[in-house]
């Protein structure tokens, strides 16, 4: 795999799928590899993706600094990853947590990027909560995997660490899908094995942001940002979805029908469809 440095002079890696066009992915977890971002494959047009290991994922290097590992932090790496491919604007995406450092990459580089896709996207760098949490898991009460999910994710939401919370995800792991079915198990499965303790737990901890000024901020971006949320995944629910597009200055919310955290993975056909038409909007 390519790799560059980091401004830290820590080692990050990247994978390249595809010809065309980038489009810059930035996975989530936290603490995640980008190798299950290989599922987005094809689902971009004639666009290649660039699948970054954020520090201490994948094949990047573990920084010097655990503090690094904090969302804020990675803004930077996003950053040194444009200069190193030559790019003078990109089209970014970040999925779950990464939804947070791809918005902040946005407000502090508004001159690198073009267009900002947020998938499924947590909220927290703009101190939005999902007040809807409870009603989006008892919609899937009728599932026959319910009772045992349900223990699982009060196990992990109450866990006092990420390490700790670890065991009970693939538990809980039904929530986050539209269907539950052998792929999902699968790629529920590969989440452990794709896991960065330490770069889990950095990722917000001893976050030092101003909300209230990154809501600002938001507000008078002028980035064309789409926010993509399935209409059974908990977090973040629709509703927490549309609230962060509404905050955008340019923002626009998108529900997929049926579709759960990994929207690609419920329905690809659908998901490509939107995000191509997204991308192929003149700016």
């Amino acid at each position: 795999m390519p790799t560059f440095a980091s401004p830290d002079k820590t080692v990050l890696s990247y994978q390249v799928l595809g010809d065309g066009e980038p489009l810059l992915c930035v996975p989530g977890g936290p603490g995640r590899a980008g190798e299950y971002l290989a599922g987005l494959a094809g689902t971009a047009g004639q666009r290649s993706l660039v699948l970054l290991d954020n520090r201490g994922t994948g094949a990047s290097h573990a920084p010097a600094d655990p503090g690094s590992y904090r969302m804020e932090r990675l803004v930077d790496d996003i950053e040194a990853l444009r200069a190193h491919l030559g790019l003078e604007r990109v089209d970014l995406l970040g999925h779950s947590s990464a939804g947070n450092t791809a918005l902040l990459y946005a407000l502090r580089h508004p001159e690198r990027v073009s267009r900002l896709v947020l998938v499924a996207p947590s909220t927290r760098a703009v101190g939005i909560g999902v007040e809807d949490y409870e009603e989006a898991l008892a919609r899937r009460a009728h599932e026959d995997w319910y009772e045992t999910a349900r223990a699982g994710i009060e196990a992990w939401t109450g866990s006092p660490t990420i390490a700790a919370s670890l065991p009970h995800r693939e538990q809980a792991a039904p929530f986050f899908y539209g269907r539950w079915d052998e792929a999902a198990m699968e790629h529920a499965r590969s989440e452990l094995r794709q896991m960065s303790v330490p770069a889990a737990a950095g990722f917000y901890d001893g976050i030092t942001l101003d909300t209230d000024e990154v809501r600002r901020a938001a507000a008078g971006s002028d980035t064309p940002t789409l926010v993509v949320t399935g209409e059974l995944d908990p977090f973040p629910t629709p509703a927490t979805g549309a609230k962060l597009a509404a905050l955008l200055g340019r923002g626009e919310s998108r529900v997929q029908p049926g579709a759960g955290h990994y929207p690609w993975l419920d329905d690809r056909e659908t998901f490509a469809r939107t995000l191509v038409e997204f991308l192929a909007r003149p700016l």
